[in-house]
């Protein structure tokens, strides 16, 4: 509850409105799809798939909710229509669709007030489809089936289908190994970009602010976390920018959205920016950035598969790997110590002494137990497996 604002008790009242105009509108609109991910971008499985489905099956009514006032805008207008973020066409066509297809958990008008209808009350049970925006590491419990109930959990790799189809509690068959849209697209094109690529993921309990916490003031107390002070040690070490400037490499800091807002922060932190690049989301796409880089630099995001896919090296950096497993994510089935993915370092002279051997020796990532399915196909399957879901699998 401290998280709740007034907008998220009012979209509730425009729910309680739309839901019996939507029942109506159901009668008359068939087999209508809405897809999307967060709302300032087209980036992920659910663009992917949104434009296969555009190019491959052109007769199925779909629509793709996004920002019409962000940089992704124009790409998703060209291959279809597009619903407005956040308004009441997003809700009316959000509770119109037979099918709710996202990357992200949501793609919701509202996160708080649909959850609230759906989960708890479990007053609207519609068809909900997630693609999942990376391959799921953790054990999470708000992917659970009894806090989601979606109909479709699509798994990118082997070790995690059989991960989540024995933990998460979703019935049979709700749970499938189908590939990631957006592999069909991943391809290396490192190939003379000298750059590495840094991705730490996000802390719920750093990116957030309560009630009683203006973001201003979650901003200002930023710079006295660990977090902060370790990537901004990183960022800043004369070590590190010797050996880029001795390799000819470049830096580029690019963390996960939820901890963007704190990209100034860094910006300002950082001392060498002709060494240290400080990414800019609104116009760098993350898979473009996956693709040029050569060498990946993370601490527990799931991005490194996309990493592994294309056979390319991985570094992990857990100087907080106490406190983020007692506040954030439970370990899963991935271990982070023991793989053939990525080396796991604690500490900043380890984390610098690693770099500097993936830099001087030659290094291939051996992925292939967790992609046994590599091919052009994930957009085909994901598209029929969600088109051919039987009828009678009913959200319980």
């Amino acid at each position: 509850m401290k998280y709740l604002k007034v907008k998220d008790f009012f979209s509730c009242l425009i729910f309680l409105f739309m839901a019996p105009v939507a029942l109506i509108a159901k009668i008359f609109i068939y087999d209508f799809w809405l897809i999307g991910e967060e709302k300032n971008e087209a980036r992920d499985n659910a663009f992917w798939l949104f434009k296969y489905i555009r190019e491959n099956h052109p007769k199925q009514k779909i629509a793709y909710v996004i920002n019409k006032k962000c940089a992704d805008y124009q790409k998703v207008k060209n291959l279809g229509k597009v619903i407005k973020w956040g308004g009441i066409s997003h809700w009316f066509w959000y509770l119109v669709a037979r099918k709710n297809i996202s990357s992200q958990k949501g793609c919701k008008p509202n996160a708080a007030a649909c959850y609230f209808f759906e989960i708890v009350l479990r007053i609207w049970r519609n068809k909900r489809y997630f693609l999942q925006h990376g391959i799921t590491v953790n054990n999470p419990e708000f992917l659970h089936y009894k806090k989601t109930r979606f109909k479709l959990f699509v798994c990118g790799a082997q070790p995690e289908f059989e991960y989540v189809k024995q933990n998460f509690g979703y019935p049979e068959n709700f749970v499938q190994h189908l590939g990631f849209c957006r592999f069909d697209h991943l391809v290396d094109e490192s190939n003379g970009k000298n750059q590495i690529l840094v991705m730490p993921t996000w802390r719920n309990y750093l990116a957030r602010s309560d009630i009683n916490q203006s973001e201003k003031e979650l901003r200002d107390s930023f710079t006295d976390t660990d977090y902060f002070k370790s990537w901004s040690e990183f960022l800043n070490c004369e070590e590190l920018i010797e050996l880029l400037n001795t390799h000819g490499k470049t830096v580029l800091f690019y963390p996960h959205r939820n901890m963007q807002k704190f990209l100034p922060l860094f910006e300002e932190s950082v001392t060498n920016k002709e060494t240290i690049k400080i990414a800019d989301p609104k116009c760098l796409d993350i898979q473009v950035a996956l693709k040029e880089s050569e060498l990946l630099i993370t601490d527990y995001s799931s991005v490194f598969f996309d990493f592994a896919y294309m056979e390319k090296p991985v570094v992990f950096y857990q100087f907080d790997e106490e406190e983020f497993r007692k506040k954030q994510y439970k370990p899963g089935y991935f271990d982070y110590g023991n793989n053939p993915i990525g080396e796991k370092t604690i500490n900043l002279e380890s984390l610098v002494q690693t770099i500097k051997s993936k830099l001087e020796n030659e290094y291939v990532t051996k992925a292939s137990c967790f992609f046994t399915l590599k091919d052009d196909n994930n957009c085909k399957r994901n598209y029929f497996a969600i088109k051919t879901k039987k009828k009678n699998e009913t959200t319980m």
